[in-house]
């Protein structure tokens, strides 16, 4: 039988007159002990606290009841002696072996199925299939009971001889049936037993129960209880004593044995998790401190329990906007990181909402003890860091999603992912993204039979096809947390969308509202009737065609508000006009300083990336009631409203999609806030027959992009399928092919060709280009294929098939003279080729840049094959006899963009300089840090561009983040942008370990238009970032100190 595990609590010596005034207790009367944490020294527990020595002069014993008392604690022992003497089976195993300081603590058995968690308000409830329940009557003031008990006053070697002369006491008096429940109950409690933990009061840890009860009952059997006693004592007032909380210590314990609950458990073949399906109650104490949720609901509950996940399944499982598909995903990917110690990839569609994941994932690994690693941009290592205690969770845009699987299957680490998380999985069928999308599933469902792999989306139709391709079982349900009406309006009439009426909607209501005639003529629309309904009291979106449209919108609408409308949090107003002309430099957008005041404004490409989220922010705050936005915002951040209008059933010039419609219509309705939501499509007469074939049609189905004619997805992903090891023959290549969501579609898509004609072609453009080598036969050759170096050094560097060739010719003609007198020529190479087409140089501010050039710099205008005469006739509207090529033109502009905002680093003077927007200059200068990433993974593969490595890496960092060197540390963390870097360094966190270590109270008071919710996940962000650096160079470390296994 296994020993009771005894709780110990020491109390200072402060009480010690209080505790004389205590009436006795008898030792049967004492309340249970509480099961104590012991600190680990696990992976997963929190390091044992320093120990501090008690060097105490005092009597000992002097703060304690008197020997010569009585009711005295001897007296009880002698008292006691006798009576347990002819005990058969006598077991002061413990009691020796506390007499030696070897404090074995365990959970304590003398409550059947009890179990306290001492300096813990709460009582997390573990299921009933590990053999223990909570009581729930007595968790509430479990410190409070102890406290009014003389024995919490006693030290440790009391407590625990009292306890094991009650449990003597008992022994003989238990009936069978109690008997068994202890045995059932012991084995229960040995499945959660933490056996890492050592005991801050034991010279040793983890002994078997069978030995040391050997050896210890062998040696104290002809000792008297009383000896036994005063050496526990004496040996008890000499030891150390942990320098730690008892309740730090005690919500460890839970935490801990919680975590190997859930590890065997999910390992096993029981659909029952535990306390939090499968997650130590700590996760859900997070959940509602960190988001403030409560309970899940019924269909989160049914998805996590769903057998198919239970036997590692893959899933796809689809749901409207906001009905909650990413707290499923997270507690999936918890499960992975805690439990199964696997590493997680999670792929999200922008970089802005990676950002944001990272910002609010970042709190729970600093709890949870997990890494939160950020690929995005130029972010990211290429293999990632093979941590050798915590896991991590890798958050990456789809490109740098499928570059770090690519590091992964050649480093022959895949098996180390775990677990991969989708979300938006209908982008599989959007272009050339969609592509990498396919081919990065793909790989890891050829590459790993161990890798789960999990996709949510709201918009999905042909789930079959994905079904197939994924090997995936699926879940849906039409659940929303709040109610969404849908409406549509024909001139001042509004329609209730109802699927059982014969066109598709029905009657609802007039729009009341009196239009002067100005205003009629202003708004034909009535945009303004549809938005006084709801704003200021409740916030509202207008989904608009173009940019441009977005801000005549917001114009109009303010131009007829009240005047009213301008007093409503009108101080608040007034800060995010003075933090957007900060952002600025003393500039801002007009429109935006016309609108602001009544609580209006626009969100679209064309702002910086500062102003967005200061935007975001105050509409999330309600400082903002009403956002004018493109499409865009529909696929990104989340941003709910009481009330969504469509402006035009039109993208541009384009109808819209009703994956498109359902999106916009999806922000309708914030849970917890409104108890409905509503959406109203404006339509003219002429679009009335398309948008009711819009409401009735279903969803668009998604369809593989890889096909030839679309994308180059297929060229490139032959390329990284042999150049990976992955496929080296035409026949292997094939059957990869088949495998993918083009092969389970090719009867519906291959009409002129069929599928392994298509690869054959494309395996032999690849060896045209001189990216692979071999011969191309039959479809069964057996004949290998090879990558060449220039193969290699392209797909590492995830550089475009299509220009592969053209950028290692510049890159050889720049060693010939590489002018580096500036960045210039750095940032020629660096200009990305999918900008070049959307670039219309302006011919006089062309001249005029040239002109502020030095000598050596218009020297690379030559060497690039743009001649100054050139630009002077452009500029001048001379007719040109001369060709030049167009993209060497464009991209030299470019440069001259990105140059200019490396000089002055401030978007909006460099946006004016160049007449562009400033959303534009700011996409450009992320798309070209990102390109420049790539370049350097190109140049590391080829050895001739040696010189390049230490250039590039430079000229990354200093794109990526484009302000002064100073602000970089603090640009590292996600979420923090310029203008907040700014705000920071000038309040005196000028490091990363300043902010890691902040106090985000201090920071709400110090820093302006910055929430306590922002402070504390930008201090979670930074200590994660420092974590993860820590960590790199600690594996570093013990990789240089690594013994190597083949020393001769």
């Amino acid at each position: 039988m296994a020993e009771p595990a005894l709780a110990v609590r020491r109390r200072s010596r402060i009480s010690s007159a209080r505790k004389r005034s205590h009436p006795p207790a008898q030792p049967g009367a004492t309340s249970s002990p509480l099961a104590r944490k012991r600190p680990s020294g696990g992976g997963e527990g929190t390091p044992a606290e320093p120990l501090c020595n008690n060097d105490s002069e005092e009597d000992m014993f002097g703060d304690y009841d008197s020997f010569h008392e009585s009711d005295s604690l001897l007296a009880q022992v002698l008292d006691a002696e006798p009576q347990h003497s002819q005990e058969k089976g006598l077991d002061v195993k413990a009691a020796g072996g506390f007499a030696h300081g070897d404090l074995q603590l365990e959970m304590d058995q003398s409550k059947q199925g009890n179990l306290h968690a001492a300096g813990d308000s709460s009582v997390r409830k573990v299921d009933e299939h590990y053999g223990f329940q909570m009581n729930e009557n007595d968790a509430g003031d479990a410190d409070e009971d102890l406290s009014d008990s003389v024995f919490d006053e006693l030290p440790s070697s009391q407590l625990l001889y009292l306890e094991k002369t009650r449990e003597l006491s008992s022994r003989s008096q238990r009936s069978a049936g109690t008997e068994r429940m202890d045995k059932w109950e012991n084995s229960s409690l040995d499945k959660i037993r933490c056996p890492s933990s050592p005991c801050p009061d034991s010279g040793h840890k983890n002994r078997s129960t069978k030995s040391s009860k050997g050896s210890v009952c062998d040696s104290c059997k002809s000792v008297s209880l009383k000896d036994h006693l005063k050496n526990a004592l004496t040996g008890n007032a000499k030891a150390q004593t942990p320098k730690v909380s008892k309740t730090k210590q005690l919500k460890e314990a839970i935490l801990s044995e919680e975590i190997s609950v859930a590890r065997e458990t999910i390992g096993s073949s029981s659909f029952d998790i535990g306390p939090f399906y499968g997650l130590p109650s700590k996760v859900k104490h997070l959940l509602r401190q960190f988001r403030g949720i409560e309970t899940l609901y019924e269909w989160q509950h049914d998805c996590l329990t769903l057998k198919s996940l239970q036997q590692r399944k893959n899933l796809i499982y689809s749901l409207p906007t906001s009905g909650g598909k990413t707290l499923v995903a997270e507690i999936l990917i918890l499960q992975e990181l805690l439990c199964r110690q696997k590493d997680v990839l999670m792929i999200l569609p922008y970089v802005a909402i990676v950002q944001e994941k990272v910002w609010g994932l970042s709190s729970f690994g600093i709890e949870l003890g997990f890494l939160v690693e950020e690929y995005a941009g130029s972010k990211g290592r290429f293999p990632p860091i093979k941590r050798r205690i915590k896991k991590s969770l890798y958050i990456a845009t789809i490109e740098k999603g499928h570059a770090l699987v690519n590091s992964l299957i050649e480093t022959d680490r895949i098996d180390d992912l775990g677990l991969v998380v989708v979300d938006e999985l209908h982008m599989i069928g959007e272009g050339s993204r969609g592509a990498v999308l396919e081919m990065t599933l793909a790989k890891i469902l050829y590459a790993s039979k161990n890798t789960h792999v999990v996709g949510m989306s709201a918009t999905l139709n042909n789930v079959g096809d994905l079904q197939k391709f994924l090997q995936a079982e699926y879940y849906t349900k039409n659940f929303r947390p709040v109610e969404l009406k849908e409406y549509i309006k024909i001139r001042d009439t509004i329609y209730e969308v109802d699927s059982k009426a014969e066109n598709g909607f029905t009657f609802s209501r007039l729009l009341n509202f009196k239009y002067s005639s100005s205003l009629e003529k202003a708004d034909p629309d009535h945009i303004v009737a549809l938005v006084t309904e709801v704003i200021p009291k409740y916030s509202c979106l207008i989904f608009c065609p173009t940019k441009k449209n977005c801000e005549n919108v917001a114009t109009m609408v303010c131009k007829y508000l009240n005047k009213e409308f301008r007093a409503h949090r009108e101080k608040e107003k007034q800060d995010l006009i003075k933090n957007l002309k900060d952002i600025g430099n003393g500039s801002i957008c007009p429109v935006l300083r016309q609108t602001i005041p009544f609580g209006v404004a626009y969100h679209h490409s064309g702002l910086t990336n500062d102003e967005r989220k200061s935007i975001e922010e105050a509409y999330s705050r309600g400082v903002l009631c009403l956002l004018a936005c493109t499409a865009t915002l529909a696929a990104g951040v989340n941003l709910p409203a009481r009330r969504v209008i469509l402006r035009a059933p039109y993208v541009a010039s384009e109808f819209l999609k009703k994956n498109q419609y359902k999106q916009m219509i999806g922000r309708a309705g914030r849970a917890g806030i409104d108890n409905a939501g509503e959406s109203i499509l404006v339509v003219q007469e002429k679009d009335k027959h398309l948008v009711r074939d819009l409401i009735t049609s279903p969803l668009e189905n998604c369809y593989s992009n890889l096909l030839p004619e679309i994308t180059k997805g297929m060229q490139y992903l032959l390329l990284s399928l042999v150049g990976l090891k992955i496929a080296v023959t035409q026949e292997e290549v094939y059957s990869f092919m088949c495998h993918t969501l083009l092969g389970v579609q090719q009867q519906l898509l291959l009409k002129e060709k069929s599928l392994s004609e298509i690869v054959r072609d494309e395996l032999e453009n690849l060896i045209e280009k001189g990216l692979l080598k071999g011969k191309i036969m039959d479809q069964n050759s057996k004949s290998t294929l090879t990558v060449t170096l220039l193969g290699k050094a392209t797909y590492k560097g995830s550089i475009d098939v299509s220009y592969c060739n053209l950028l290692y010719k510049e890159l050889r003609k720049g060693l010939e003279g590489l002018v580096l007198e500036s960045s210039l020529h750095l940032l020629y190479l660096a200009t990305p080729y999918d900008m070049v087409s959307n670039c219309s140089p302006d011919w006089m501010i062309y001249l005029r840049q040239f002109n502020q050039l030095s000598s050596a710099e218009q020297k690379v205008a030559d060497m690039v094959g743009v001649p100054e005469s050139f630009i002077a006739k452009k500029a001048s509207g001379q007719a040109i006899r001369k060709n030049v090529d167009s993209t060497a033109v464009n991209r030299l502009y470019l440069s001259f963009v990105l140059y200019a905002l490396l000089k002055e680093t401030n978007v909006w003077s460099v946006s004016e300089k160049f007449n562009m927007s400033r959303g534009y200059v700011q996409n450009l200068l992320t798309s070209a840090a990102s390109f420049a990433s790539c370049i350097l993974h190109f140049c590391e593969e080829l050895e001739e561009f040696w010189v390049y490595k230490a250039l590039l890496t430079e000229l990354t960092k200093r794109l990526t983040y484009c302000v002064k060197t100073e602000l970089i540390p603090l640009m590292e963390v996600a979420g923090v942008l310029e203008a907040r870097a700014k705000q920071l360094y000038n309040a005196g966190y000028k490091t990363l370990a300043h902010l890691a270590n902040a106090n985000p109270e201090t920071l709400v008071k110090t820093i302006e238009h910055l929430s306590r919710r922002q402070a504390k996940q930008m201090v979670s962000s930074a200590k994660m970032l420092l974590s993860e650096k820590a960590e790199a160079l600690q594996e570093e470390v013990e990789e240089l100190l690594k013994v190597p296994t083949d020393i001769p």
